[in-house]
C-alpha cells in the first residue's frame, strides 16, 4: 500500500502542477480549484507513506519522478522544449530513483 500511496501522491502532484500552469496565476477558476484539490490529495497521500518509509527516501522518489513526469507532460501538452542536457539530467534522476529502490537499506523491500 505504501508504494500505491506514493504513486498516487506523484500523479496528483503532476496533475496539480499541470493545472497550475493553466490557472494563469490563479486567475482562472477551474484550473485553480483543480490545483488546490490535487495538491491536497498529493500531500495527504505523501503523509501516508511517511508511516512506513523514511522522509528523505520518500521525498527523493516523489520529487525525482515528479520532475520527470511534469517535464514530459510539459513537452507533450505545452510544447516546451527539452534539450539534450535536460534529457540526460532526467535520465540520471530516473537512475537515482532506481538505485534507491533496488539497493538502499533505508527502503523496506
Amino acid at each position: 500500500m505504501t508504494y500505491l500511496f506514493l504513486s498516487l501522491a506523484i500523479v496528483a502532484e503532476v496533475i496539480a502542477t499541470s493545472a497550475l500552469k493553466l490557472s494563469d496565476g490563479f486567475s482562472r477558476l477551474m484550473p485553480s480549484i483543480i490545483t488546490v484539490i490535487f495538491y491536497g490529495v498529493s500531500f495527504y497521500c505523501l503523509s501516508l507513506t511517511m508511516r512506513t518509509l523514511p522522509t528523505g527516501i520518500i521525498y527523493a522518489i516523489w520529487s525525482g519522478v515528479g520532475i520527470v513526469l511534469i517535464a514530459t507532460v510539459s513537452w507533450l501538452f505545452y510544447g516546451q522544449k527539452l534539450d539534450l542536457p535536460a534529457i540526460l539530467g532526467m535520465l540520471l534522476i530516473i537512475l537515482g530513483v532506481i538505485v534507491i529502490n533496488l539497493f538502499s537499506k533505508s527502503v523496506a523491500h
